[in-house]
């Protein structure tokens, strides 16, 4: 896509949004989800990061950083014995 045309939609939306107003219910969810899928990424990362010396390596992905940022150190773990028992 044309850099212009990404920028115009992205200003048309602020626009429309500033004249209408957001959904306050929903945007609150989807602020939430995406700040639990960085969560998620982060703890994958970490644990990549200290799991290098126990040949562990779980791939960050969406579905991988939905997992762990949903379910926490319960599903990070469960990551983890899925790659290590597994996969290996």
């Amino acid at each position: 896509m044309d850099p212009k045309l990404v920028i115009g939609l992205f200003a048309i939306c602020i626009v429309l949004l500033l004249f209408i107003g957001a959904p306050l219910k929903p945007m609150r969810w989807i602020g939430h989800g995406l700040i639990k899928l960085a969560i998620g990424a982060l703890l994958l990362f970490f644990l990549n990061t200290f799991g290098t010396p126990f040949d562990l390596h779980v791939p960050i992905n969406f579905g991988t950083a939905a997992i762990s940022g949903f379910l926490g150190i319960p599903g990070l773990v469960a990551l983890a014995a899925i790659q290590l028992i597994i996969l290996a």
